[in-house]
């Protein structure tokens, strides 16, 4: 692979190979498991304490268990299929999800609970890891970059999906119904992966060796700087999202005073400007370059981010400029996350992409779970905690982008090219 332009991307000659529009909303239908999962149930909180006699706490915590799963699954996945192919991992994970998924609907108490929610974690992170690598496989240069802001457009309309559907299901059958949905679509979604989902590493691709073999080129990509720059970049600013949405809820409803409307407003333009982003990235990337388009991502959102900072400090924060703020942080951040990942991905071969977008999906989940609690050190009336953590993650987001600019961009990592 060797780029034509200071992109650092090929040109979009390699087309299409067999990744169709079918198969592009499926990947992103998978790479929105984790998401759906996470923010179905999360109006059930209160119920689901009552129900199995546990302290709201106990509950919080099968959300964690969620994302440790997460986090750790993706370590597992993507390498196992640089070794043994996409279509299996990716099968048997799908799986293990679904039944993990019905089994969590007679959960007698909070323990098994926890439990089933780190295991569904687990699998689901296969999703995740494994939709960018089979869409990246399949495709290069634009073309990659505009299958992975598609992708990531169908991951950004799962929060907004994902809480309207659960608290309905809830007002009507509990959250053993919601649950029981979740169930429904994890078994859908196996049996749609089962049909619709090809093998991408042919058997001459994949890596070979014990466990040290399969690891690896995890090792050798964390000694790129091209890669680690823009995984780096990625990650960060995923962290200012999470903080923004940690704190949304406090620093929206307790100090601005939002009421539920209002509120809703906010979390749905920060949603919708994600879509935007990745839908405009779609068609504009693939022809200016997505290295320019990472940098206006990142302008975009230090720019958001500096202003609600400016914002909190001189206490004049409203509710528009706290919504404009949210919406054009958003919007950058889809910039710099399809774009960052299409990037970092130049640097892998078919041999090494499940270790490359494993290393990238960790990062991601591990950076944003450590940002969540701290956006809440300062108690529940001060946003200072919140836009201290947005501008971090903005302003180390940018640095390692320029960063990234500053060298040429190496080899591919791996036998195959």
């Amino acid at each position: 692979m060797t780029p034509t332009s200071d992109h650092g991307m090929k040109s979009d000659d390699a087309g299409q190979r067999g990744l169709g529009p079918g198969l592009l909303t499926l990947l992103g239908f998978l790479a929105a498991v984790g998401p759906f999962a996470t923010d179905m149930y999360l109006a059930s909180f209160t119920d689901i304490a009552s129900s199995l006699g546990a302290p709201a706490s106990s509950v919080q915590l099968t959300l964690t268990a969620f994302m440790a799963g997460i986090a750790s699954g993706q370590l597992i996945h993507g390498p196992l299929s640089d070794r043994l192919g996409r279509r299996p991992v990716l099968l048997t994970a799908m799986l293990l999800f679904a039944l993990t998924s019905i089994l969590m609907v007679f959960s007698p108490n909070i323990e098994v609970f926890m439990a089933l929610r780190v295991v569904q974690g687990f699998a689901g992170a296969a999703g995740i890891v494994l939709a960018r690598a089979i869409a990246v496989d399949l495709s290069s240069g634009g073309t990659a970059v505009r299958a992975l802001s598609l992708i990531s457009t169908v991951v950004s309309v799962a929060p907004l999906i994902a809480p309207l559907v659960g608290g309905a299901v809830a007002t009507f059958f509990g959250w053993r119904g919601v649950l029981a949905v979740l169930a429904v679509i994890a078994t859908l979604m196996f049996l749609v992966t089962l049909v619709g989902v090809p093998e991408t590493v042919p058997a001459h691709d994949r890596r070979t060796g014990g466990l040290g073999a399969m690891y690896r080129p995890m090792w050798d990509l964390v000694r790129v700087r091209f890669y680690v720059a823009h995984v780096g970049a990625f990650a960060m600013v995923f962290v200012a999202i999470m903080s923004y949405v940690a704190a949304s809820p406090f620093v929206g409803q307790r100090i601005l005073g939002m009421n539920e409307i209002q509120y809703g407003m906010s979390f749905a333009a920060g949603a919708t400007a994600l879509i935007m982003a990745n839908l405009i990235n779609a068609r504009v990337a693939p022809r200016t370059g997505p290295a320019r388009m990472l940098l206006l991502g990142n302008v975009l959102a230090l720019s958001a981010g500096s202003a609600m900072a400016l914002l909190v400090f001189i206490d004049t924060l409203s509710i528009p400029t706290f919504i404009a703020c949210a919406f054009l942080l958003s919007g950058g951040a889809g910039l710099v996350m399809s774009n960052a990942s299409a990037l970092a991905f130049t640097v892998t071969t078919r041999s090494t992409r499940g270790a490359g977008a494993a290393l990238m999906g960790a990062s991601q989940f591990i950076l944003g779970g450590i940002a969540t609690p701290l956006v809440g050190l300062g108690g529940e009336e001060t946003a200072v905690p919140m836009v201290v953590c947005i501008l971090f993650g903005v302003v180390v987001s940018l640095l390692l982008t320029l960063i990234a600019r500053g060298g040429r961009r190496p080899a591919p990592v791996g036998p195959h090219s």
